[in-house]
This record gives structure tokens, C-alpha cells and sequence, in this order.
């Protein structure tokens, strides 16, 4: 299986690589398999080129097979020429990538390029936030196509000479049994080819992608922590200021003995000082080691694989992996629109809750968009909502959006509401792991029977009922931090007039690159080579075209740091295309 492996390389096309694959194109498709009539120039191309994205395979430089990606931000596919949307369900899948002319040279064929060119493809599309991917494959390379995952619809195109069927296959199933049965291949391959292309050869397995990868640059088992002043971490949003010094100096303080210590089994002190804090009764909160926590125990509660679930797209990313690979239940996507500043429409979301779903994920202000729904108006569309169902509002950033902006009072009554809320970020306490949620006693109740004993730490209860007893500190923190966002959005956007960049209203900016530029996977890249790591948003939705980044808020001197970097990583980015 790996013999010749070594000598090839798999690579994003270049506008110089265009020529040789018109011509290859005009080579195999109109002189050996007639499906076009040959013409003069030697060359084929289509209107789709200019938006379509190829994927290069080559062999000790010379290349040697293609395969072309149509990613939903084209507007339009190939297979718009022969058949008709409304008529083929799958084709109005949400985040529908097609794949199209996987083509190899004749003297390649019958081996692994053009296997490995469709694998390119899918960890791109993965790369890109797809979620469908459609292709119309050639009859007689049916198995290959079978062999990869994707399966017929039964519909089937002429074109020319040839006979092609339409195929599909949902991204993360394709990820998923193509490393159930090809990891050991993979790995045994991957040593011998050269994979330029920016996303790792071997995706992640079983788990949601995150920001935070600045943390392993103090290495795996943390031999290097002292380095951490070395590097910006502006691809997580956690604080960019320390605990409250009450929280800070009872950890100090007691470190010793809270470290051999075991914690309140049920946090009942903890969840005593939230309600005091919050005035909310001590039945209508349930706490947890952070918001993945409560999210994992009370979404397994909730559903099953026959659940209907609607997520606000793009958003926070763990949520769709919990509905979608961990229960493995239905997950539809209430689409956010860019021309529209990410917002979230209250009245057409009120419309959306017409298809009556079991559950609906709200966060807000939204992560990663930054954009808030005022409370008022959010708390109409819950009043409105069709009888069961319940709705998940995660305030995880709701102390940026101002005073009275909370739901927890409402959802401590309501009873089709539970408000999470995250002590990690807004608290300085990422580390630490403390959140809980706020809802009616039956729902919290239920909740307390699924948490395990010691499930928050000691070290999360003392230093989150200390926090919780210095607001004044972190209003000013927050109101600081606005300052600070305001400066680092000034700067960036000082830094190139096509460069987007626009506020959120939490602890982070988003940067827009234009069309036809450097990627957003491109520009992360050439920061962390400088110490700065930034986070790509491409794999959340693709809604984000590949072209968007976001930067968390550090203080005035970590700031500066990014904007310089990003400065130069767009320089040499544009001097290299």
C-alpha cells in the first residue's frame, strides 16, 4: 500500500497550476472520455473556476492528479446544470460542499493519489465547517466512491458520453469511518507524504475542536509553564486579568491544604453564595466544573436520537458536537447572516419555533459572532414558543452586554428555560472550572441526581464564592476590558483597508479577510510562528468562508504584539501569492 507513498505531495492548487489542469482537464474528459467536444486551445474551464478551490497531488514537483472543492459560498454548483434542488433533498443540505473532476493522471491510476486526493478533499471541507458533501461520480469509479463513504441518492446524470450518479454523505460520518477503517493506513502513509496543506493530516478523533492551542506551546505535560509570559493567547477567550484578590490570596494563602483537601461534596456553600449574589432561591441553581460540564450531563438528560434540536449557526462549537455525535440526535441550524452583522433576529427565530423542537441552544451574547439579543426581546420569543420546548441560554460573556441583561430571574420560574452561566471567563477562573445554570427546581433537581460527589473542586468553590463577593472589582475589569477591545479593533483595522474588523461586544474582535487573499488558516499560521496564537474560525461554520479570525482581548502590551504580528504575517502572506 505505501510503496511510491514517498514521492508524492499533496498541496492547495496555486493560480499557477491553473494551466496545467485546463489542460489535463481537456485531455481526459474531451479527448479520451468524450464528455466534451475537443477544441483548439487544448483547454477546458468552466464559469465555477474562479470559486472553486483545487486540491493538487504531485510527484517529485510534477503533478500528477486534481480534485476540485465548490465550496456554499460560490453560490452555485456544477451539478446546478443538471438537476434541480427542490427536486433532491440532499442538495439543500446545510453546509453543502461538492466535490467535482477528481482527476489523475493516466500514468497514476490504479493506485492511492487519487484515494488520497478525495481524502485532501474531505479534511478540507472538515477544515472549512461543511457539513454535507455531494458529488457526481462516474459510474465505473463507483467503488472508489462506495470504499470512501459516500452513498448513492439514486439520481443519476448523462453528460456527454459518460453516465455520472449523485452521491452524498455528511462530513462528520465520512471523518468518523474513515478513521474507524483507515487510521492504521493513515498513519503508516503519513511519514512518506509531504501534506502542505493547513489543516493536520489526522483530524482529532472523538472530540470538538477548540481554541487553546497556545497552551500547548508550553508542552504536553507542562515542562515549560515558565514560558507562558513568552506567548500571547489570544485564540482562547479567557481572561486577560487575574482573579479578584480575595480569590487570588485565599488560594495563595491555603494552597497546602487545599490541595490534600476534599471539597463540599455538593458545593452547597457555593451554590448558596450564587443565589445570595444573584437573588435567586437556592433550588433554582445546580452547579458544575464548568460549562461543558452541565452541557454534557444535562443534554444526555434531555435527549435522545430522536430529538430535535435547533442551534444558532455560527456558535459555539461544543453544542452541535453534543447533540450531533454524542447523542446522535437531529440538529438544525438557524443560520446567521454576515451582510447582517452576525444578529440574531428575534422574529425570525420565533418563526423558526413553528417546527416545535425539543430543545433550542441560544448563546448570548453569541460566541463567536460577539453579537448580544436584548434581553427583552429574547425573553418575548421564549414567552411565544410552542409548549415543550425548552430553551438552553448560555450567558457565559452576559456581564459584557450591561446590567439587566440577564435571564437567570426569569428562568428561575419559567418553565422552559435554563440560563447557563460560566464562572471560567468572565471570572478569571478558566483553570478552575466552575459554572452552574438556573432554572425551575424540578429541572435542577433533576440534574443534582445525574452530578457526581466532588464534582467542582475545592479550589473552584473558595475561589468562586470569593469572586462572586467582589463585583465592583470585575465591573471595572469588564469596563476596562472594553477599552482595551476598542484600541486593538483601532489597530487592526488601521493595519490594511480591505482588512474587516469588527467589535463584539465581549472580550474579542473578529477580523475579516478579503476574497481572494490570504486565508484565515494561512494568516494563524504565520502568527503563531511569532508567538501570537489567534483563532481560525473556518471550522465552525462555513459561514466564515475560510476568512475569518478571531482575536481575544489581552492587555495593552500583549496588543500590541498581535496587531504587529498580524501585520507582518499579512505582508509576507501577500508577497507569497
Amino acid at each position: 500500500m505505501v510503496v511510491g507513498a514517498d514521492e508524492l505531495e499533496l498541496r492547495l492548487g496555486s493560480r499557477a497550476d491553473r494551466e496545467w489542469i485546463y489542460r489535463l482537464r481537456h485531455e481526459v474528459y474531451a479527448r479520451e472520455l468524450g464528455q466534451h467536444a475537443v477544441n483548439e486551445a487544448g483547454r477546458l474551464s468552466d464559469e465555477l473556476d474562479e470559486g472553486n478551490v483545487y486540491l493538487v497531488a504531485a510527484r517529485r514537483g510534477r503533478p500528477v492528479g486534481f480534485i476540485s472543492v465548490t465550496p456554499p459560498w460560490r453560490g452555485r454548483y456544477s451539478i446546478d446544470k443538471y438537476l434541480r434542488r427542490e427536486e433532491h433533498p440532499v442538495l439543500n443540505g446545510d453546509g453543502l460542499f461538492e466535490l467535482r473532476i477528481l482527476t489523475v493522471d493516466p500514468d497514476r491510476r490504479g493506485g492511492l493519489t487519487g484515494k488520497l486526493l478525495m481524502y485532501a478533499a474531505l479534511r478540507w471541507v472538515m477544515a472549512h465547517g461543511g457539513r454535507t458533501i455531494v458529488a457526481l461520480g462516474r459510474t465505473e469509479l463507483l467503488p472508489m466512491y462506495l470504499t470512501l463513504g459516500l452513498t448513492p441518492t439514486g439520481a443519476s446524470v448523462r453528460s456527454g458520453a459518460l453516465t455520472f450518479e449523485l452521491l452524498t454523505g455528511e462530513v462528520a460520518d465520512l471523518a468518523e469511518r474513515t478513521l474507524r477503517t483507515y487510521e492504521p493506513v493513515l498513519r503508516a502513509l503519513e511519514p512518506g507524504l509531504r501534506w502542505t496543506l493547513e489543516t493536520p493530516f489526522l483530524p482529532a478523533a472523538g472530540a470538538c475542536e477548540h481554541g487553546g492551542t497556545s497552551i500547548e506551546a508550553l508542552g504536553r505535560r507542562f515542562d515549560t509553564l515558565p514560558a507562558h509570559g513568552d506567548v500571547v493567547p489570544a485564540d482562547v477567550l479567557d481572561a486577560w486579568f487575574p482573579p479578584a484578590p480575595g480569590a487570588a490570596a485565599a488560594l495563595a494563602d491555603h494552597q497546602d491544604w487545599i490541595a490534600h483537601t476534599s471539597p463540599p461534596a455538593q458545593a452547597e456553600g457555593l451554590i448558596e453564595e450564587i443565589g445570595t449574589r444573584r437573588g435567586l432561591p437556592a433550588e433554582a441553581v445546580a452547579v458544575g466544573a464548568g460549562s461543558s460540564d452541565l452541557i454534557f450531563r444535562a443534554f444526555r438528560g434531555w435527549l435522545d436520537a430522536s430529538s430535535r434540536v435547533l442551534l444558532v449557526d455560527p456558535s459555539y462549537g461544543e453544542y452541535a458536537h453534543v447533540a450531533e455525535r454524542v447523542i446522535g440526535c437531529r440538529a438544525d441550524r438557524f443560520a446567521l447572516r454576515r451582510e447582517e452583522g452576525w444578529r440574531i433576529d428575534p422574529d425570525r427565530l420565533a418563526d423558526a419555533l413553528r417546527e416545535r423542537y425539543d430543545l433550542v441552544v441560544v448563546v448570548n451574547p453569541n460566541n463567536p459572532t460577539g453579537v448580544h439579543l436584548d434581553a427583552d426581546d429574547l425573553r418575548e420569543v421564549l414567552a411565544a414558543a410552542p409548549g415543550g420546548t425548552r430553551f438552553w441560554i448560555d450567558e457565559a460573556y452576559v456581564g459584557y452586554a450591561g446590567p439587566g441583561q440577564s435571564l437567570e430571574p426569569y428562568a428561575a420560574t419559567a418553565d422552559n428555560t435554563v440560563v447557563c452561566t460560566s464562572l471560567s471567563k468572565m471570572y478569571a477562573l478558566s483553570g478552575l472550572r466552575a459554572a452552574y445554570l438556573t432554572a425551575p427546581e424540578q429541572i435542577t433537581a433533576e440534574l443534582r441526581r445525574w452530578t457526581p460527589p466532588w464534582a467542582v473542586s475545592l479550589p473552584a468553590q473558595i475561589a468562586a464564592v470569593h469572586a462572586l463577593r467582589d463585583p465592583a472589582y470585575y465591573t471595572g475589569r469588564w469596563a476596562q476590558t472594553g477599552k482595551l477591545r476598542a484600541e486593538l479593533a483601532a489597530a487592526l483595522a488601521a493595519i490594511d483597508e480591505d482588512v474587516h474588523v469588527q467589535e463584539s461586544v465581549a472580550n474579542f474582535v473578529l477580523l475579516g479577510l478579503p476574497r481572494g487573499g490570504p486565508g484565515a488558516a494561512g494568516l494563524v499560521r504565520r502568527c503563531r510562528g511569532r508567538g501570537v496564537f489567534l483563532r481560525d474560525l473556518s471550522p465552525m461554520s462555513p459561514a466564515f468562508e475560510g476568512r475569518t479570525v478571531r482575536i481575544a482581548v489581552r492587555d495593552a502590551a500583549a496588543n500590541a504584539r498581535i496587531v504587529a504580528a498580524v501585520a507582518e504575517a499579512l505582508r509576507d502572506l501577500r508577497n507569497t501569492v
